[in-house]
């Protein structure tokens, strides 16, 4: 809930600043997570860890300046804000596991953190690949030059197909473990530099 809210609330944000009014006008700017969720892409979530949220609908031709970078921006935008809520969650992780160390609730606790922890890195690097309909495919879009809208159409068409087979082979965890699991242990670093001069 906390990676699917924050995650479209931030394609919803970054639309809405530069011009595009559709977002705000059917309420998607908020960390409401009801307004966000998608009923059967949370089940999915849930069971096979695999889900989605409800896609924020944006309208380009109302994006100032170049209407391709806006894209790439919006697309960008959902991925960047879980790395982001990622960190902020690990800090929070280690800064309560002080105080509750040794109690009987510091596993319950640190397992809800650790959760949080993973899902939004997962999320964050999951849509950055540029594969249709996940969001590094708009940044990919917004990289290349137009000449190549042709290609990235046909690519487009079979995207789906293309995901399910990457998910069901398995292919995606041996390319997303790594990459999760490294960011994971270099936000670690950081946040014991960041703590350790206050312990001590």
């Amino acid at each position: 809930m906390i990676g699917f809210a924050f995650h479209e609330f931030a394609h919803a944000w970054v639309a809405d600043r530069l011009g595009d009014p559709t977002p705000r006008s059917q309420g998607r700017l908020t960390l409401n997570p009801f307004v966000h969720l998608d009923l059967f892409g949370t089940l999915m979530a849930l069971i096979y860890r695999f889900g989605w949220a409800k896609p924020v609908m944006t309208n380009p031709h109302y994006y100032r300046g170049d209407k391709r970078r806006g894209q790439m921006l919006v697309s960008l935008a959902g991925s960047i804000m879980n790395l982001i809520v990622a960190f902020v969650v690990m800090l929070l992780w280690y800064l309560t596991m002080l105080g509750v160390q040794g109690s009987q609730w510091s596993d319950v606790i640190s397992l809800v953190f650790y959760s949080a922890v993973w899902m939004n890195l997962g999320l964050g690097i999951f849509n950055l690949l540029p594969i249709p309909p996940l969001d590094g495919f708009g940044v990919l879009r917004g990289i290349l030059p137009e000449r190549y809208d042709p290609q990235l159409q046909l690519i487009e068409q079979y995207g789906m197909i293309i995901l399910i087979v990457l998910l069901f082979t398995n292919i995606l965890g041996i390319v997303l473990y790594p990459a999760v699991n490294g960011i994971f242990y270099a936000y670690e670093k950081i946040i014991l530099l960041i703590l350790t001069p206050f312990l001590g």
